[in-house]
């Protein structure tokens, strides 16, 4: 009563185009993953390597700070953890991975 009738299409027609059919509908896809290789990909592994680089170079004497906000200098330098003194007598150990900043020994702070 209220339902129409369904018409089956028939399967012998060919796809228009063929493969340049499939490639437009993977366009799409390819432009979004070349977008997000050159906004999102490509700029964070540029920055993990240069904090890598950053907690390689890391030594004994330079000026660190800690992903928590610690300031200190580097009195110790292990396999994975520095030893930082952040004040006269004062020294706490601290994963080399948790610095955010690596500053020379012989920098000045801007405010001085």
């Amino acid at each position: 009563m209220f339902s129409s009738p369904a018409y089956a299409q028939s399967g012998t027609e060919a796809a228009p185009g063929g493969i340049a059919a499939i490639l437009v509908q993977f366009a799409p896809l390819l432009l979004i993953f070349v977008i997000f290789y050159f906004l999102l990909i490509r700029p964070q592994s540029r920055r993990m390597k240069l904090h890598r680089d950053m907690i390689g170079a890391v030594k004994r004497n330079d000026i660190a700070v800690t992903t928590g906000g610690l300031i200190g200098k580097v009195t110790k330098v292990e396999e994975s953890e520095i030893e930082l003194e952040i004040a006269a007598g004062t020294r706490v150990r601290v994963v080399k991975g948790m610095l955010s900043e690596v500053r020379p020994h012989g920098a000045k702070p801007a405010n001085d």
